[in-house]
């Protein structure tokens, strides 16, 4: 199917939304609002090369990032809480989104990095369309929670090149109680799938970029809440020990994580290592870990600003 028969049926959608598993059905282009909150027109926080993402996607150029607010979770301890819950940012046109990803492809940046585009594909395609009649020919890499209505990833097959979702937990309870979403594990595994079958296994050019696939984030929680370890059984199961992981160890008590003691602390080297072995011993061959210290004083590498016009400090190495 084109890609404008996408975009003008995704649109249509917004009319009584179900982009996401929430199907709140709000008008959302008369100004409704359902769980995330968001309306019509995009809202960005940043758009900017990003040197922190997985190596493949930010090469030696940059990731082209684009960090969307809103959001279709409301994890108690979402490190990018400034835009996906207090909704910092600005609105953009669809022709100033579109030109946001043809700068980033002019400042020589290996893909666009879609950050939390679950709530704004539609508007996100129509970007894109427009973008490539102008000339964009990166990956684009759809960068998401994994709270996903597989109904439409399925229509974006064709147009998402990478994806790279998180698998965030394996539990539903645990899902609705640290990030309010109902039936986390089936929407996300199903749509984790669906990507699968699009994209297949991660591939690089030579120069070692991604060009296409998939690429599964695991964050690692305190006390293994995330359930990782099962995760990494359907994984193998359903999908492939080829697929590639990205495993994190870059949890960190923020936003209101202080009010559920469990969650209050960051992870240990034990529990990250841990999850770590056993994807070893699960055979899972291509994967990317985080360099693991967690010195009395140091700062979090990991931890954005929004607030600031260089979002992840000096040398961009959230």
């Amino acid at each position: 199917m084109k890609i404008k028969t996408i975009s003008h049926k995704l649109n249509s959608m917004l009319k009584s939304c179900r982009l996401c598993p929430h199907k709140c059905r709000v008008n959302r282009i008369e100004g409704q609002t359902g769980f995330c909150g968001a309306t019509h027109m995009p809202v960005v926080s940043a758009a900017m090369p990003h040197h922190g993402e997985e190596p493949p996607l930010s090469g030696n150029r940059g990731s082209g990032t684009i960090f969307f607010s809103y959001c279709n979770m409301a994890c108690l301890y979402c490190q990018n809480y400034q835009i996906s819950q207090q909704h910092q940012g600005e609105k953009a046109t669809i022709v100033e989104l579109a030109d946001m990803m043809l700068n980033l492809q002019h400042r020589g940046c290996h893909n666009i990095n879609l950050v939390s585009p679950t709530i704004w594909i539609a508007q996100i395609v129509e970007a894109l369309t427009l973008a490539k009649e102008k000339g964009l020919n990166l990956p684009v890499v759809y960068n998401t929670g994994g709270y996903e209505n597989p109904e439409i990833i399925g229509m974006l097959d064709g147009i998402i090149d990478i994806y790279m979702p998180d698998m965030r937990y394996s539990n539903d309870d645990y899902a609705y109680r640290y990030s309010k979403i109902k039936n986390y594990s089936q929407y996300n595994r199903q749509s984790v799938i669906n990507m699968y079958k699009q994209a297949g296994e991660l591939q690089l050019n030579q120069q070692g970029v991604a060009v296409r696939g998939l690429l599964i984030r695991l964050l690692v929680l305190p006390d293994d809440l995330a359930g990782v370890k099962q995760t990494l059984e359907f994984i193998k199961k359903e999908l492939s020990n080829k697929v590639a992981l990205s495993i994190m160890a870059q949890y960190h008590p923020t936003f209101k994580a202080c009010g559920y003691p469990e969650i209050n602390r960051p992870v240990t080297a034990k529990e990250y290592n841990q999850v770590v072995n056993y994807a070893q011993q699960l055979g899972f061959e291509l994967g990317y870990v985080q360099d693991y210290r967690r010195l009395p004083g140091e700062d979090d590498p990991f931890l954005p600003d929004f607030n600031q016009k260089d979002v992840f400090g000096p040398g961009n190495k959230g």
